[in-house]
């Protein structure tokens, strides 16, 4: 470790290296996470299915490759077929559990995610799969640092899927309906806001998000169908840390948590890499604590 770190400050060009891809990543990791603050802050869901819904885009994406469709061009089937199954889920299982405790929602969703992984394994087997890209990898400053284009067009497209939904949440009569149901959801109904459609959508949208992520994911890393819950982590490690309805505190957090991961893979090596994520959720969740404590004291 100690090695690593000496190599970083002897070599500075590394860290362009990990701050690129860091800054690739954890693009991609906002979508998922937005996706959750939406669910999280209009319907109160805590949902535990997150990472499956991005692995299930991820080998629809792949899927749509074997014949023929590039990934890119296959994203807005796979966004459309997951807005279905989303809007399906919540029909089924989710509108049943939104007046429910805490504990409800959580068991319900991870019920959908074990649900999900094994489908996948199923239907994909256990094995490891990339939808090719096509995208090929360029090399700056004598080839120490090298960047893949399919990383760079997909912060491209993160960028534009976000620009599209908050667009869509500001512009839109839904997306007004959504927030206004986010800020009072009775004050909503009394307006004449069908809060039942507008769970649903959200819901659904949310799905749709992470099949875009997912597609994303399929071409710079591997997908597994077990690999979900690792997504589900960092969407609540970022969320956490950002806030409900905090959209640029949710861009921060993804793009640090991308650029951390990085940090800690090449100096405690690939093996620490996930259990940064999990550190760092009980980081947060102490930090909220530590924060709730504090609130709490100032109000007596």
């Amino acid at each position: 470790m100690l090695d690593n770190l000496i190599l970083l400050t002897k070599v500075p060009v590394l860290n362009i290296q990990l701050l690129l891809d860091g800054l690739f990543i954890g693009a991609i990791f906002v979508l998922a996470a937005y996706g959750l603050a939406l669910v999280w802050g209009v319907m109160n869901v805590k949902n535990l299915a997150q990472g499956e819904f991005v692995i299930m885009g991820g080998y629809f994406a792949w899927h749509l490759s074997t014949y023929g469709i590039h990934p890119i061009l296959g994203m807005p089937i796979v966004c459309a077929i997951m807005f279905v199954f989303g809007w399906l889920l919540y029909i089924t299982i989710i509108k049943w559990v939104i007046t429910r405790d805490l504990f409800t929602s959580l068991l319900a969703t991870f019920g959908i995610a074990l649900v999900v992984q094994q489908a996948l394994n199923l239907a994909y087997g256990p094995e490891v799969r990339t939808a090719a890209s096509g995208f090929t990898t360029r090399s700056f400053f004598n080839g120490m640092v090298t960047i893949a284009e399919i990383k760079f067009v997909s912060f491209l497209l993160c960028i534009v899927l976000a620009a599209v939904v908050i667009i869509f949440m500001k512009r839109s009569r839904m997306g007004q309906a959504i927030r206004a149901t986010a800020q009072d959801a009775r004050a909503a109904r009394v307006m004449g806001i069908d809060t039942e459609r507008v769970y649903a959508f959200t819901y659904a949208l949310n799905a749709a998000i992470c099949g875009a992520a997912g597609v994303l994911i399929s071409m710079i890393w591997v997908i597994q169908p077990f690999y979900g819950v690792v997504h589900s982590i960092r969407a609540f490690v970022i969320v956490t840390a950002a806030g409900l309805g905090n959209l640029p505190g949710v861009i921060i957090a993804g793009l640090g948590l991308g650029v951390a991961e990085q940090y800690s893979g090449f100096v405690l090596g690939a093996q620490f890499q996930q259990a940064t994520v999990v550190g760092l959720l009980v980081v947060v969740l102490v930090w909220r604590q530590i924060q709730l404590s504090r609130h709490r004291q100032v109000v007596e």
